[in-house]
């Protein structure tokens, strides 16, 4: 067992325990990373599968997500717009495909009246939510105790109007059954991005990519670390007092004065601390869970879809794959298809052979664009939910009730332990934007603290 001695240790080699080494080690103190997996990154995976390079993870940068924007800038990254040139589609309730321009899916006049009133509705209660303190609007109780579903279903018995407001933040982002999060958790989804209007804009909220993959960035920063980062180090125990941490990880010792944890919340339990956590802590992580999503790769010899005047973009509710988007690398002939099954359709789908899934997979692609899609020449599916370190995707939320009950405790430090991930981010929740801005705090607050 190998010992040694740092003024921070961070655990988690993700965006946000880089970030915030990144910024400690700027400000001249010592760090250690200890990461679980064999790869930085946590949540962005950039690997090349069957000779095409996929994007794993997170992969998007949208134009509010300052702190990203400058990291990536920074880190002297280039990045690209998605491709959007042509026609939507959209896969109605009857089957029936229809192609279309603009946010609005093509729906009967009444259902686009419905969506656009209780849109503005939204965007109104959005704008009164601090994405740092949802608990502390005036509503806060009432909102978190009402399901995202059943306060729309208040609003309107248009069941097609219903659906396609409900999945934006349910199967598109929080990536959980409508009725198993409140209105209040979708309210700050949407707060985190700046409106709800933002929230279903996929030419803002899926704006640019990352030249080579979004990994670069914990890698880039990693780099500059060096041998300060320690892979396969998976923590098990943390000792820890006024006086200090000691991070127990398998193989090696880091003794420090204050500790970063930067993993998402449903990992905390895979660490034994001494002395326990407080009573606070183990109640409010048991009403905080990971979503579920497959993402599906699909790459072609072509973007045939390009061909036929589409767009790549593609939405329905009543679909297997519920959104899908031309995802293209930069300058590559091929065409990628990136294609999302959520919650209870992920479930299902994993019910399924391998074989079977992917026929049912590709099928419903099928039907935004064409019978070609049934034929890729690469065929992938990121599946979070296998991942020891990671257990979900894209991140963690809390149950019905949980946000105004805890949502004020999530980043309260323990002792010298500070906390920072995605998953407890304000703005850019549950984005990596949010994972660099958790790491900014983090280091901000030791600096701050008066421990080192």
């Amino acid at each position: 067992m190998t010992e040694i001695t740092r003024d921070v240790v961070i655990v988690g080699a993700g965006a946000a325990g880089l970030t915030a080494a990144h910024e400690l080690r700027k400000a001249g103190l010592s760090v250690a990373v200890l990461e679980a997996r064999e790869r930085v990154g946590g949540r962005l995976w950039t690997d090349v599968i069957d000779g095409a390079m996929l994007e794993l993870g997170g992969q998007w940068v949208s134009p509010d997500q300052d702190a990203l924007i400058d990291t990536v800038a920074e880190l002297g990254l280039d990045t690209f717009s998605r491709y959007r040139e042509g026609d939507s589609v959209y896969v109605g309730p009857d089957g029936t495909v229809s192609r279309f321009t603009g946010e609005m899916f093509p729906v009967s006049p009444e259902t686009e009246r419905t969506i656009d009133e209780i849109t503005r509705r939204l965007d109104a209660m959005v704008a009164e939510i601090d994405p740092d303190r949802p608990f502390a609007h005036p509503k806060a109780a009432e909102w978190d105790t009402i399901t995202w579903d059943a306060w729309l279903r208040q609003q309107t018995d248009d069941d097609e109007a219903v659906r396609n407001l409900a999945f934006a933040t349910g199967s598109a982002m929080l990536t959980k059954p409508t009725h198993a999060f409140s209105l209040l958790q979708s309210l700050l989804m949407a707060a985190s991005a700046g409106s709800y209007s933002h929230l279903v804009d996929a030419d803002f909220i899926l704006d640019k990519r990352v030249v080579g993959g979004l990994q670069q960035v914990p890698v880039l920063l990693a780099e500059r670390l060096g041998d300060d980062v320690f892979l396969n180090r998976p923590v098990r125990t943390i000792e820890w007092s006024d006086a200090g941490v000691t991070a127990h990880a398998d193989g090696l010792t880091v003794r420090a004065r204050s500790a970063v944890l930067a993993v998402a919340p449903v990992l905390y339990n895979r660490i034994s601390f001494v002395p326990p956590m407080p009573r606070l802590q183990h109640q409010m992580h048991q009403h905080i869970s990971m979503g579920f999503v497959i993402k599906v790769h699909a790459v072609y010899e072509t973007p045939f879809w390009r061909e036929k005047g589409l767009s790549g973009t593609a939405f329905s509710p009543y679909e297997i794959c519920h959104e899908a988007y031309d995802n293209t690398n930069h300058d590559d002939p091929r065409g990628t298809l990136v294609g999302f099954v959520s919650d209870r359709n992920a479930d299902d789908m994993f019910r399924l052979s391998a074989e079977e899934r992917k026929e049912r997979i590709l099928e419903s692609l099928s039907h935004y664009y064409g019978p070609e899609a049934k034929d890729p020449v690469v065929y992938y599916e990121s599946d979070w939910g296998t991942e020891e370190w990671t257990r979900g995707a894209y991140a963690a939320s809390f149950d019905l009730g949980g946000l105004h009950r805890y949502g004020a405790d999530v980043r309260t430090p323990l002792g010298p332990i500070q906390f920072a991930c995605s998953d407890i981010a304000g703005a850019g929740y549950q984005h990596v934007d949010g994972a660099i801005r958790m790491g900014r705090l983090a280091a901000r607050n030791i600096l701050a603290d008066g421990r080192v």
